[in-house]
């Protein structure tokens, strides 16, 4: 036996990339969604002023590329007219070198320019994409199980993303997470059947499968579990996410086991020395006195377990629990009446 909480086999939360203030919201608590459908729109004013200084910035850059592409060309010719005036004397050495250096200072500049428009060009790409991250989208079909923002909520996307819806994909398929010790770990395996109940529906079982036995440990004040995770069909809808499960995994199964109380086996008689290590119960005989048996144990759930062997047969009347006399007069009393005190 484990507990064990109910949760959507596939569920995706929702978040925002950018900070913003929610202007709308389109998806509320159990809001049937498809992929791609708007669940909500973050203001877009800053963004949208944002992606015109991107767009001023390139065009800025890109005149004052032209620019200095032009004049790099004017740079160039007269260089090339120096160095060839340069052998007939009609020009000094020093105005040669000038050109040259000035040329150079023109190729440089246009270098940098064209850095600052490939920069103007990234901020103008990250302003649009930010721009289209102000819509929230669906990325499946689903059920919107938790909103967790509302109309006029600024979100800050600086340091984690925020969460503004979690959806479910389908709950008509669930699935348990059951913390199983260490100690019963071993005989859990895939495809062992289980069965639950819930708080909500306590007569009712709920049949599952074992479907994952995960190997992390998990390990609160020294004690380890382990997570194993079994799917359930829920076409009527009546399991919730976050229910809490009270789980059976069937690890064996028996027809007909001769089978006594758990009580039995935990019950010891006053004022008799036991041995703790040995399984043994106690039965009325036919004079109705008590009579202990020795018995080997096998296969238990949380109510029973199955006997071995050992001298019990089908019908004897074990013992769970002694009653005394005024225990059993108490109960007969009226409410409220205590012997010698009357009624209070």
């Amino acid at each position: 036996t484990a507990t064990g909480t109910i949760n959507p086999v596939v569920s995706v939360q929702v978040g925002s990339q950018i900070s913003g203030k929610v202007a709308q919201l389109f998806a509320d608590f159990n809001s049937k969604v498809t992929k791609g459908q708007v669940l909500a729109q973050i203001d877009q004013k800053p963004f949208k002023a944002r992606l015109s200084q991107a767009r001023a910035a390139v065009k800025s850059a890109r005149g004052n590329l032209s620019r200095a592409n032009v004049l790099a060309i004017q740079r160039k010719r007269e260089f090339d007219r120096m160095a060839a005036l340069r052998p007939q004397a009609f020009v000094s050495q020093a105005d040669v070198d000038l050109a040259e250096t000035n040329y150079r200072d023109a190729a440089a500049n246009v270098e940098v320019l064209q850095a600052q428009l490939d920069q103007a060009q990234a901020a103008l790409a990250s302003a649009e994409l930010d721009l289209g991250y102000t819509t929230i989208y669906s990325p499946v079909d689903g059920i919107v199980v938790s909103r967790n923002v509302d109309v006029g909520q600024t979100l800050a996307a600086a340091f984690q993303t925020p969460i503004l819806f979690l959806i479910a994909q389908d709950l008509t398929h669930m699935q348990v997470n059951a913390n199983v010790s260490e100690s019963d770990i071993g005989g859990v395996k895939e495809g062992t059947e289980a069965n639950f109940r819930v708080d909500a529906y306590p007569k009712q079982f709920f049949d599952g499968v074992v479907t994952q036995v995960r190997n992390a440990p998990i390990n609160i004040q020294n004690v380890v579990t382990y997570d194993v995770v079994i799917t359930v069909r829920n076409p009527e809808l009546k399991l919730k996410p976050g229910m809490t499960a009270n789980v059976t995994i069937v690890t064996a199964r028996k027809e007909n086991p001769l089978r006594v109380p758990n009580g039995a086996l935990r019950f010891r008689m006053p004022n008799v020395p036991t041995d703790r290590k040995a399984s043994r119960v106690w039965v009325l005989d036919p004079n109705h006195q008590p009579r202990q048996v020795d018995v080997s144990t096998g296969i238990t759930d949380s109510l029973s377990t199955e006997i071995l062997d050992g001298s019990l047969n089908q019908g004897d009347q074990v013992i769970v629990g002694i009653e005394t006399e005024e225990e059993q007069l108490q109960k007969k009393l009226p409410p409220g009446f205590e012997p010698g005190r009357g009624l209070r």
